[in-house]
């Protein structure tokens, strides 16, 4: 159990706020390039396969939640900076959001 603990403290989840939001064109599944800034963290790009139940007009100016220190990872033309945190269901992926405004950067524990 202490190594499990361990391998979730090596996380690095942080809360950050969608400044942009497009279709990812040249992605073969449906997804958006999304830009979030997470404070004095920094800005980052992620590419995420929300499509299903998120238009461009409803992730600007939210917070989500995400992990910011795995690998970059290369997407057609697009680089992946973090990975936004979400729930799968049966009607696509919901994001996981802090329920009332924090400020960007701050860390999940």
């Amino acid at each position: 159990m202490d190594n499990l603990f361990k391998s979730f403290k090596d996380l690095d989840i942080r809360v950050g706020t969608v400044i942009h939001a497009e279709l990812f064109k040249e992605a073969i599944n449906s997804s958006f390039k999304i830009t979030i800034d997470f404070g004095d963290f920094g800005i980052l790009k992620s590419s995420a396969q929300i499509t299903e139940l998120y238009k461009v007009k409803d992730l600007v100016d939210t917070q989500v939640i995400a992990v910011v220190n795995f690998p970059k990872k290369q997407i057609a033309n697009f680089m992946s900076e973090c990975l936004i945190l979400g729930v799968v269901n049966d009607k696509g992926v919901v994001l996981l959001r802090p329920d009332s405004q924090v400020n960007n950067g701050l860390k999940i524990y």
